[in-house]
């Protein structure tokens, strides 16, 4: 493996939102890039590979296919996936290949994950992913961890990460991620159950001026529509978030009655989108509304019809 990273060989495991973004940003770099990604194996497949093909970035068959052609393999699936991943590429990672898991997953799903690459002699590090991506793309904060990750900081922000190294302990980093997504995540979920539980009372204005005085900073209306926004289009990633967000609550030895709760919201909202309530999802996403009432109407119209029927 070349000592110069800009000559890697680079596998991304995942082409959403988070793949894609890496994608164009190493190979605007001229970095080599493959990607795998289960939808490219089905007929959901053919907008990722219209951005692979427009990137240049070579799709694999499979994460054998990936893990064999890399020196440096990026993991960024759903949480549910965390493990699953590391084992599908330790089969036939190479020797003293970078695995870094950009996942959002508990302490100990990394840890299984760990035992899994290390087991196979790659070199595993955690990445807790400090904030949302799409503002900062390769440069979102990121926390390293486990014993590789002093070594695989510098390499990485030679690329242009923004990579600190946190513990050399696994799990530290993915804590510091967790307990940030029980306030985040939280907040996002209660936005969305407070705003439109307003609007079906007709007081939401007063609400929002109630916030403004309480927490002037912040401009509800129009986090109030981001938030309403990143939940329908990623909810469902957000909701397995939080179901690892609850087992380190859980691991930690305390009821995750928040992040249960807070879960169960961003399913839910994942689920309407996914029936069309918002409309139809296009290659990017969901038309955006500036106007998060009109969301919260398409809401309340769905549960006053099925409270109807």
């Amino acid at each position: 493996m070349s000592s110069d990273p800009k000559q890697w060989r680079i596998g991304i495991v995942g082409y959403g939102e988070v793949g894609k973004i890496l994608a164009e940003e190493l190979r605007a770099q001229g970095v080599k890039v493959a990607a795998y990604d289960l939808k490219l194996d089905d007929d959901r497949g053919g907008p990722l590979r219209e951005h692979a093909g427009r990137h240049g970035v070579t799709p694999a068959s499979s994460h054998a296919d990936l893990a064999t052609r890399s020196d440096f393999i990026v993991s960024a699936v759903t949480a549910s996936q965390t493990v699953a991943v590391a084992e599908a590429c330790a089969g036939a990672i190479n020797q003293d290949t970078w695995f870094l898991d950009f996942n959002s997953a508990s302490p100990g799903a990394k840890q299984r994950a760990a035992a899994l690459i290390h087991g196979a002699q790659g070199r595993y590090v955690e990445g807790a992913v400090m904030t949302s991506v799409p503002p900062y793309r390769i440069k979102v904060p990121l926390l390293l961890g486990g014993p590789h990750a002093a070594e695989l900081a510098p390499l990485i922000n030679a690329l242009g990460f923004a990579a600190k190294p946190a513990s050399d302990t696994l799990g530290v980093a993915s804590a510091t991620k967790m307990c940030r997504s029980i306030m985040i995540k939280g907040l996002e979920a209660m936005v969305i159950e407070s705003f439109t539980t307003a609007r079906a009372y007709g007081v939401e204005d007063a609400v929002i001026a109630s916030l403004a005085e309480t927490f002037p900073s912040i401009d509800w209306e129009k986090q109030g529509a981001y938030f309403f926004q990143r939940v329908i289009e990623h909810g469902r990633r957000r909701a397995e978030e939080v179901r690892e967000v609850a087992e380190t609550v859980r691991d930690a030895g305390l009821t995750p009655w928040s992040a249960q709760g807070t879960a169960e919201r961003q399913a839910w909202v994942a689920d309407l989108a996914e029936e069309g309530l918002f409309g139809t999802r296009g290659d990017k996403g969901f038309a955006r509304s500036a106007d998060w009432r009109s969301e919260a109407d398409r809401i309340l119209a769905k549960v006053k019809g099925e409270t109807k029927a």
